[in-house]
Protein backbone atom coordinates (compact mmCIF):
# COMPACT_ATOMS: atom_id res chain seq x y z
CA UNK A 1 0.00 0.00 0.00
CA UNK A 2 1.20 3.05 -0.63
CA UNK A 3 1.92 5.83 1.63
CA UNK A 4 -0.22 8.87 1.80
CA UNK A 5 1.73 12.28 1.15
CA UNK A 6 0.55 13.99 3.73
CA UNK A 7 -1.29 13.26 6.89
CA UNK A 8 -2.32 15.15 9.56
CA UNK A 9 -3.63 13.87 13.11
CA UNK A 10 -5.35 16.33 15.04
CA UNK A 11 -3.78 19.31 14.31
CA UNK A 12 -4.36 22.62 15.59
CA UNK A 13 -2.89 26.04 16.24
CA UNK A 14 -3.26 28.62 18.81
CA UNK A 15 -2.13 32.20 18.74
CA UNK A 16 -2.78 33.15 22.31
CA UNK A 17 -6.56 32.84 23.07
CA UNK A 18 -7.09 32.57 19.36
CA UNK A 19 -7.67 28.89 17.63
CA UNK A 20 -6.72 29.03 14.47
CA UNK A 21 -6.59 25.47 13.22
CA UNK A 22 -8.82 23.46 15.42
CA UNK A 23 -8.04 19.38 15.25
CA UNK A 24 -7.47 19.11 11.83
CA UNK A 25 -7.30 15.50 10.33
CA UNK A 26 -6.06 15.07 6.31
CA UNK A 27 -4.90 12.50 4.37
CA UNK A 28 -3.54 13.40 1.02
CA UNK A 29 -3.30 10.93 -1.49
CA UNK A 30 0.37 9.98 -3.56
CA UNK A 31 0.39 11.26 -6.68
CA UNK A 32 -2.99 13.16 -6.71
CA UNK A 33 -3.62 16.75 -6.81
CA UNK A 34 -5.46 18.22 -3.33
CA UNK A 35 -7.57 21.95 -3.00
CA UNK A 36 -7.52 23.51 0.28
CA UNK A 37 -9.94 26.37 0.41
CA UNK A 38 -11.55 28.67 2.41
CA UNK A 39 -12.59 32.43 2.61
CA UNK A 40 -9.99 34.85 4.42
CA UNK A 41 -8.66 34.10 7.55
CA UNK A 42 -9.85 30.56 7.14
CA UNK A 43 -6.86 28.75 8.33
CA UNK A 44 -5.53 28.08 5.12
CA UNK A 45 -1.81 30.03 5.49
CA UNK A 46 -1.56 28.72 8.66
CA UNK A 47 -2.19 24.66 8.20
CA UNK A 48 0.06 25.08 5.11
CA UNK A 49 3.05 27.16 7.43
CA UNK A 50 2.88 24.18 9.78
CA UNK A 51 2.67 21.52 7.19
CA UNK A 52 6.66 23.41 5.61
CA UNK A 53 7.94 23.54 9.11
CA UNK A 54 7.62 27.44 9.68
CA UNK A 55 5.22 27.51 12.16
CA UNK A 56 5.09 24.75 14.83
CA UNK A 57 1.91 23.32 15.66
CA UNK A 58 0.11 23.63 19.44
CA UNK A 59 -0.86 20.22 19.31
CA UNK A 60 -0.93 17.60 16.50
CA UNK A 61 1.12 15.56 14.47
CA UNK A 62 2.41 15.94 10.61
CA UNK A 63 3.53 12.98 8.27
CA UNK A 64 4.93 14.00 4.83
CA UNK A 65 5.79 10.61 2.91
CA UNK A 66 5.18 8.51 6.33
CA UNK A 67 8.01 10.96 8.22
CA UNK A 68 7.10 12.68 11.47
CA UNK A 69 8.24 16.35 10.44
CA UNK A 70 8.14 17.17 14.28
CA UNK A 71 10.67 14.38 15.15
CA UNK A 72 12.94 14.43 11.38
CA UNK A 73 12.13 17.76 10.26
CA UNK A 74 15.15 18.06 7.82
CA UNK A 75 14.05 14.57 6.68
CA UNK A 76 10.47 15.42 6.33
CA UNK A 77 11.64 18.99 4.62
CA UNK A 78 13.95 17.24 1.77
CA UNK A 79 10.32 15.90 0.09
CA UNK A 80 9.18 19.75 -0.17
CA UNK A 81 8.88 22.22 -3.05
CA UNK A 82 7.00 25.13 -2.12
CA UNK A 83 5.89 28.47 -3.67
CA UNK A 84 4.43 30.95 -1.40
CA UNK A 85 1.45 33.52 -2.47
CA UNK A 86 4.61 35.84 -1.48
CA UNK A 87 8.04 34.68 -2.41
CA UNK A 88 11.10 36.06 -1.44
CA UNK A 89 13.86 36.68 -4.82
CA UNK A 90 16.74 37.85 -4.14
CA UNK A 91 17.11 41.03 -6.34
CA UNK A 92 20.82 40.87 -7.13
CA UNK A 93 21.32 37.53 -7.96
CA UNK A 94 20.22 35.87 -11.79
CA UNK A 95 17.81 34.18 -12.27
CA UNK A 96 20.03 30.72 -12.65
CA UNK A 97 21.67 31.88 -9.45
CA UNK A 98 19.13 31.47 -7.13
CA UNK A 99 17.45 27.98 -8.84
CA UNK A 100 20.59 26.29 -8.47
CA UNK A 101 21.22 28.12 -4.57
CA UNK A 102 17.92 26.82 -4.05
CA UNK A 103 19.14 23.11 -5.40
CA UNK A 104 21.66 23.37 -3.05
CA UNK A 105 19.89 24.23 0.28
CA UNK A 106 18.27 20.89 -0.60
CA UNK A 107 21.70 19.16 -1.00
CA UNK A 108 20.70 18.16 -4.13
CA UNK A 109 22.97 16.88 -6.91
CA UNK A 110 24.40 19.68 -8.89
CA UNK A 111 24.72 17.91 -12.37
CA UNK A 112 21.30 16.78 -11.83
CA UNK A 113 19.99 20.14 -10.43
CA UNK A 114 21.80 21.44 -13.74
CA UNK A 115 20.11 19.76 -16.08
CA UNK A 116 16.73 19.92 -14.29
CA UNK A 117 17.13 23.81 -14.21
CA UNK A 118 17.72 24.31 -17.74
CA UNK A 119 14.44 21.69 -18.58
CA UNK A 120 12.35 24.17 -16.31
CA UNK A 121 14.13 27.15 -17.58
CA UNK A 122 12.73 25.70 -21.12
CA UNK A 123 8.85 25.18 -19.98
CA UNK A 124 8.69 27.89 -18.46
CA UNK A 125 9.77 29.97 -21.29
CA UNK A 126 12.64 31.60 -19.34
CA UNK A 127 15.55 30.63 -21.41
CA UNK A 128 16.50 33.91 -22.52
CA UNK A 129 16.22 35.89 -19.38
CA UNK A 130 18.12 33.53 -16.88
CA UNK A 131 21.46 35.09 -16.72
CA UNK A 132 19.66 38.60 -16.09
CA UNK A 133 18.99 40.20 -12.57
CA UNK A 134 16.23 39.34 -11.04
CA UNK A 135 15.30 42.49 -9.64
CA UNK A 136 14.65 43.44 -13.90
CA UNK A 137 12.08 40.35 -13.80
CA UNK A 138 8.70 41.73 -14.11
CA UNK A 139 5.81 40.28 -11.53
CA UNK A 140 4.97 37.41 -13.90
CA UNK A 141 8.46 36.54 -14.84
CA UNK A 142 9.25 36.15 -10.99
CA UNK A 143 6.44 33.88 -10.72
CA UNK A 144 7.87 31.60 -13.20
CA UNK A 145 11.23 31.50 -11.67
CA UNK A 146 10.04 30.63 -8.31
CA UNK A 147 8.06 27.65 -10.24
CA UNK A 148 11.09 26.66 -10.97
CA UNK A 149 13.12 26.88 -8.08
CA UNK A 150 10.61 25.01 -6.29
CA UNK A 151 10.91 21.73 -8.30
CA UNK A 152 14.41 21.76 -9.57
CA UNK A 153 14.87 19.05 -6.80
CA UNK A 154 12.01 17.24 -7.95
CA UNK A 155 10.30 16.81 -4.61
CA UNK A 156 7.87 13.87 -3.83
CA UNK A 157 5.01 17.24 -3.19
CA UNK A 158 4.90 20.65 -4.15
CA UNK A 159 3.15 23.01 -1.81
CA UNK A 160 1.63 25.43 -3.85
CA UNK A 161 -0.36 28.92 -2.29
CA UNK A 162 -2.32 30.80 -4.77
CA UNK A 163 -0.57 29.07 -7.80
CA UNK A 164 -2.08 31.62 -10.82
CA UNK A 165 -1.78 34.61 -9.12
CA UNK A 166 0.14 37.55 -11.53
CA UNK A 167 0.67 35.06 -13.89
CA UNK A 168 -0.81 35.83 -17.51
CA UNK A 169 -3.19 33.38 -19.60
CA UNK A 170 -0.46 31.90 -21.32
CA UNK A 171 1.44 31.34 -17.99
CA UNK A 172 -1.13 29.70 -16.23
CA UNK A 173 -2.16 27.43 -18.89
CA UNK A 174 1.54 26.32 -18.75
CA UNK A 175 1.08 26.05 -14.62
CA UNK A 176 -1.74 24.27 -15.13
CA UNK A 177 -0.01 21.39 -17.27
CA UNK A 178 2.81 21.49 -15.59
CA UNK A 179 0.88 20.25 -12.19
CA UNK A 180 -1.05 17.58 -14.23
CA UNK A 181 2.58 16.17 -15.05
CA UNK A 182 3.26 15.75 -12.10
CA UNK A 183 0.26 14.32 -10.30
CA UNK A 184 0.72 11.64 -13.43
CA UNK A 185 4.56 11.04 -12.63
CA UNK A 186 3.30 10.42 -8.97
CA UNK A 187 4.06 13.47 -7.55
CA UNK A 188 1.67 14.79 -4.76
CA UNK A 189 0.33 18.50 -5.32
CA UNK A 190 -0.99 20.50 -2.04
CA UNK A 191 -2.70 23.60 -3.67
CA UNK A 192 -4.97 26.35 -2.05
CA UNK A 193 -6.30 29.15 -4.05
CA UNK A 194 -9.13 31.78 -4.42
CA UNK A 195 -9.67 30.53 -7.66
CA UNK A 196 -12.19 27.96 -8.12
CA UNK A 197 -12.17 27.63 -11.75
CA UNK A 198 -8.57 26.06 -11.33
CA UNK A 199 -9.13 24.19 -8.03
CA UNK A 200 -12.20 23.04 -10.20
CA UNK A 201 -10.41 22.17 -13.32
CA UNK A 202 -7.49 20.32 -11.38
CA UNK A 203 -8.14 18.72 -7.89
CA UNK A 204 -8.77 15.07 -7.23
CA UNK A 205 -10.19 15.97 -4.21
CA UNK A 206 -11.09 18.85 -2.34
CA UNK A 207 -11.37 20.43 1.68
CA UNK A 208 -13.19 23.36 2.66
CA UNK A 209 -12.01 24.64 5.80
CA UNK A 210 -14.08 27.76 8.19
CA UNK A 211 -12.87 29.12 11.33
CA UNK A 212 -10.07 27.06 11.50
CA UNK A 213 -12.10 23.65 11.24
CA UNK A 214 -12.75 21.25 8.43
CA UNK A 215 -16.30 21.61 6.97
CA UNK A 216 -15.62 19.52 3.71
CA UNK A 217 -13.76 16.82 2.12
CA UNK A 218 -14.03 14.48 -0.62
CA UNK A 219 -14.29 14.33 -4.51
CA UNK A 220 -16.21 16.96 -6.52
CA UNK A 221 -18.66 14.83 -7.52
CA UNK A 222 -18.98 13.44 -3.44
CA UNK A 223 -18.98 17.02 -2.71
CA UNK A 224 -21.81 17.95 -4.93
CA UNK A 225 -23.93 15.02 -4.15
CA UNK A 226 -23.64 15.06 -1.01
CA UNK A 227 -23.64 18.81 -0.03
CA UNK A 228 -26.16 21.08 1.40
CA UNK A 229 -28.85 21.05 -1.17
CA UNK A 230 -27.33 18.20 -3.95
CA UNK A 231 -28.06 20.93 -6.30
CA UNK A 232 -24.91 23.02 -6.66
CA UNK A 233 -23.66 22.91 -10.66
CA UNK A 234 -20.30 23.63 -9.68
CA UNK A 235 -17.65 24.53 -7.57
CA UNK A 236 -18.22 28.17 -6.70
CA UNK A 237 -22.08 27.30 -5.72
CA UNK A 238 -20.96 23.84 -3.61
CA UNK A 239 -18.21 26.70 -1.56
CA UNK A 240 -20.78 29.07 -1.07
CA UNK A 241 -23.54 26.63 0.37
CA UNK A 242 -21.27 25.02 2.35
CA UNK A 243 -19.53 28.08 3.81
CA UNK A 244 -22.78 29.87 4.73
CA UNK A 245 -24.04 26.73 5.79
CA UNK A 246 -24.99 26.24 9.52
CA UNK A 247 -23.15 22.61 9.72
CA UNK A 248 -23.33 22.51 13.33
CA UNK A 249 -20.48 20.26 14.32
CA UNK A 250 -20.45 18.55 11.62
CA UNK A 251 -18.76 18.04 8.15
CA UNK A 252 -19.47 16.68 4.72
CA UNK A 253 -16.72 13.93 4.10
CA UNK A 254 -15.50 12.09 1.37
CA UNK A 255 -13.26 9.75 2.10
CA UNK A 256 -12.06 10.29 5.47
CA UNK A 257 -15.94 9.29 6.96
CA UNK A 258 -17.94 5.49 6.43
CA UNK A 259 -20.61 7.21 5.05
CA UNK A 260 -20.88 10.76 2.91
CA UNK A 261 -23.22 13.12 4.91
CA UNK A 262 -24.11 16.62 6.12
CA UNK A 263 -23.96 15.90 10.02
Amino acid sequence: MIEPAIVTHNLSKNFGDFCAVKNLNLSVATGKIFAFLGTNGAGKTTTIRMLCGITRPTSGEILLGGVDLGKHPEKAKSLLGVIPDRPHLYGRLSGREFVRFMADLYNYDRRQANKNMEELFDTYQLAAWADELIEGYSHGMRQRLMLIAAQVHDPEILIVDEPVVGLDPPGARLLKETLKRRARSGKTVFMSTHSLGVAEELADEIAIIKEGIIKAHGTLDELRIHGTSGQASNLEELFLEIIDAELGEGVVSGSDGPNLRTL
